[in-house]
């Protein structure tokens, strides 16, 4: 089994929730690759911002990298020599759903296992949408997402 794990997202931005399970991840396994879907969604961060953003909020964690993919996740884990994915889960919507993706890719890579980690009660409510929301109301988020990333998002938000 590998040694690696792969933690996927848009992270559109990345919040204290995300961060939280990369450090938990991190404790279970020597390396952890975020990996930030280009995607089909509407972001409000291009690839390139989201990218900055998390390697901002890791720069202080041994162990663990970002990159980007724009492919599907089970070819992207294969890619990188791993067979386990890591989520992080709040509500019982995001179970559900992390579920039904959990058997799509096993459909396409029978060898690949998804671990769950529950969110600490202290972000259960954040999410990246809620940030999202309170960035395009002119609020502040410094509490809500790692910190330095704020600086950046500031900066991209006012050019």
């Amino acid at each position: 089994m590998s040694k690696t794990v792969i933690y996927p997202g848009t992270f559109d931005p990345i919040t204290n929730g995300h961060l939280d399970i990369i450090k938990r991840a991190k404790k279970l396994f020597p390396k952890v690759i975020v990996a930030i879907a280009k995607s089909n969604k509407n972001t409000m961060f291009d690839l390139e911002q989201r990218v900055e953003f998390v390697n901002r909020a890791i720069e202080k964690i041994d162990g663990v990298s970002v990159d980007s993919f724009d492919s599907l996740l089970v070819d992207f884990v294969k890619k990188q020599n791993s067979s386990i994915v890591i989520r992080g889960l709040r509500t019982n919507g995001d179970f559900e759903y992390e579920l039904q993706m959990q058997y799509a890719n096993s459909k396409f890579y029978p060898k690949l296992e998804t671990i769950y980690l529950g969110s600490n009660i202290k972000n259960g409510f954040v999410s990246s949408t809620i940030v999202r929301s309170v960035i395009a109301c002119g609020g502040d988020v410094s509490d809500l997402i790692p910190s330095g990333v704020d600086e950046l998002i500031k900066e991209v938000k006012c050019m």
